[in-house]
């Protein structure tokens, strides 16, 4: 462990890696991957905890939800949430990686209720750890669960894994000429509008000191070659 950079960390991702290459709904495959990029680091003895969004499913703000009840829509979204965490952790456990998913909405034949010091433990006994159902709160977004959870459990850092090798200021799929930022300020995202995660999520990692880094999670080795001490992504602190 004394050549980690970090000994607990939380994994955000958002619901669409899960989609894979169809775009929407569960890729089997693609959650296979992931779970064995999770394995890997969890194998190294660092304590892990994941948040995963519900966008491959079922969005609070998306084109589908238009007209409905703001609340009503987010609490959809939520439950999407739970079915992500439910297929990830399936796969990890198929792989021999004891898990437990804790939930902010209580369904007690699916999930464990989240409660804190439980969480904290689950991580101390060496258990991956999802949370699901976001804040358990409508208007707040998966980004921010994935601040306030990093927070309550003491985690060193967030690890945002998404399409991109980091933070650009537009988007580089689109634009050939989009620059790469290797460091940022929180101040800096917020001033540029960078979609890194909402402005809620950010402040609140600002105002506590708790670092992110944005990556690619299509890159197999990207989360075990940046906890070694390889600068990758972008970093925001």
């Amino acid at each position: 462990m004394s050549e980690l950079r970090f000994k607990r960390v939380l994994l955000k991702l958002s619901g669409e890696m899960l989609a894979g290459g169809q775009g929407f709904g569960i890729q089997p495959a693609m959650v296979d991957e992931i779970a064995g990029q999770i394995e890997a680091v969890h194998d190294l003895g660092v304590e892990v905890a994941v948040v995963i969004g519900g966008g491959n499913i079922f969005r609070g703000i998306s084109d589908e939800a238009s007209g409905m009840e703001r609340a009503s829509a987010d609490y959809m979204g939520m439950l999407a949430t739970v079915l992500n965490a439910l297929a990830l952790q399936n796969r990890l456990e198929q792989r021999g990686v004891y898990t437990r998913v804790l939930s902010a909405i209580e369904m007690m034949e699916l999930a464990e209720p989240y409660i804190r010091r439980k969480a904290i433990r689950h991580l101390e006994k060496g258990r991956v750890v999802i949370f699901a159902a976001g804040t358990g709160n409508p208007y707040f977004s998966t980004d921010t669960a994935a601040a306030l959870r990093a927070m309550e459990v003491h985690a060193d850092i967030i690890l945002k894994g998404t399409k991109v090798d980091g933070i650009y200021d537009k988007d580089p799929e689109h634009h050939p000429d989009a620059l790469k930022f290797e460091d940022l300020s929180y101040f800096q995202v917020l001033e540029k509008g960078l979609k890194v995660m909402d402005s809620t999520a950010i402040t609140l990692c600002m105002d506590n000191k708790l670092p992110i880094i944005v990556f690619s999670l299509h890159e197999k080795e990207n989360i075990v070659r940046l906890l070694k001490g390889e600068k990758i992504g972008t970093l925001v602190h």
